[in-house]
């Protein structure tokens, strides 16, 4: 089963949908803060679709920062992490998602890419849809999760 990790739309509701439209088949889709408004009216666009969201450091409104889902039998990590200083390193992101449980541990806010298992988890940064800051294009990743296992890969956003 697969699902569509996106973060940092910062206002540009085109990405925001472009996401939703290229990933058509996909009917869950986490969203990592920084841009709520944008998620909020694919909510309203897509209610088929289930869209999982915490609020970033430029969000307004009632999301939570943090929180635990389930999917597919995973227990998942998921915050925005600026208040987790993931600008200086992800070990905050790691002890969270252990003290979860959780196999999979996903934050944003940096704006770089970022994949590795550490310890047993899967920790990812999407980038950012809108405006990276790693010289590279704008980008969301796909995690997908069969009974073989857990895999993640970050892909360009096609704009």
């Amino acid at each position: 089963m697969r699902v569509i990790v996106f973060s940092d739309t910062h206002g540009n509701q085109a990405a925001a949908d472009k996401i939703i439209q290229d990933n058509n088949s996909c009917d869950r889709f986490i969203f990592l803060g920084d841009g709520t408004y944008e998620v909020n009216i694919l909510k309203s666009k897509y209610p088929e679709k289930s869209i999982f969201s915490v609020a970033g450091n430029c969000d307004k409104g009632i999301e939570p920062t943090s929180a635990v889902i389930e999917l597919f039998n995973t227990r998942i990590y998921m915050t925005h992490g600026h208040l987790y200083n993931v600008s200086e390193g992800i070990d905050d992101i790691v002890k969270n998602a252990k003290k979860e449980k959780a196999m999979i541990a996903l934050f944003g806010h940096t704006h770089k890419r970022f994949y590795e298992e550490i310890n047993g988890i899967f920790v990812l940064n999407p980038g950012s849809a809108s405006i990276p800051k790693d010289s590279l294009p704008p980008s969301c990743a796909f995690i997908d999760i069969s009974p073989y296992g857990i895999s993640c890969m970050i892909i360009d956003l096609n704009t």
